[in-house]
């Protein structure tokens, strides 16, 4: 009985992290069309929504802390539980950043782009979502070899961020009225990287959840070799 309790329980945490899955992935794709469309509305709409997921948030790590203490549960069903809360805290941070994107919106939608360089997101973004969405289905079907993609995709986004921080000082040495739009972008660009990061965090967990294995931080010391 006390086993079939703790499966509901767990059931009921899959449906709260599908539901705030759902809610940051909308979020990240409204801020960067607002990054896009230089619109104020979908950026104060992203921005409005993040109260919903860090409620949600909450409520997910208080769940995995009820069964934690109700079921004391061990092996395979403590990996199952651990792994959700953290889990949980990378895609709250997700929205996070998908707030600190929309939040340079207003000042970058001040700026005349037929007087100056537009900087462009669109190779950056598609990395991005594709990592998220494969993080999350990763996630969702308890699929390691699509984890282990996403893993392998975040050397490209890294490298984009670099570019794009190259950029950002040529820029403003060649429009440095504009300054502020490219430090705005530059902002952007960090906080995309730190959505693939979180992407590849989660990635990294799903590993650990089917195989125990922790294979956070091999990633970089290969680069390293």
């Amino acid at each position: 009985m006390m086993k079939m309790h703790f499966i509901h329980a767990i059931d009921n945490l899959k449906l709260m992290i599908a539901q705030i899955t759902a809610k940051v992935e909308h979020s990240v794709h409204l801020a960067v069309n607002a990054v896009k469309e230089r619109s104020v509305t979908i950026a104060r709409n992203v921005i409005i929504n993040d109260a919903e997921v860090n409620n949600m948030e909450i409520k997910i790590e208080e769940e995995c802390l009820k069964i934690l203490a109700l079921y004391q549960p061990v092996a395979g069903d403590l990996r199952q539980v651990i792994t959700i809360l953290k889990i949980n805290n990378e895609i709250e941070r997700i929205g996070d950043l998908a707030v600190n994107i929309a939040e340079r919106v207003p000042d970058m939608a001040t700026y005349n782009l037929d007087k100056i360089e537009n900087f462009e997101f669109d190779d950056m973004v598609d990395k991005v979502t594709e990592m998220l969405r494969k993080s999350l289905d990763s996630m969702t079907y308890y699929d390691v070899i699509t984890a282990a993609e996403v893993i392998r995709l975040d050397d490209g986004v890294d490298e984009i961020h670099r570019d794009n921080y190259r950029k950002t000082r040529e820029m403003i040495l060649k429009h440095s009225q504009a300054a502020d739009y490219y430090l705005d972008c530059l902002t952007v660009s960090r906080c995309l990287e730190r959505i693939a990061d979180s992407a590849t965090n989660i990635a990294e967990d799903m590993i650990y959840l089917e195989s125990g294995k922790i294979v956070r931080h091999l990633h970089d010391e290969e680069n390293n070799k």
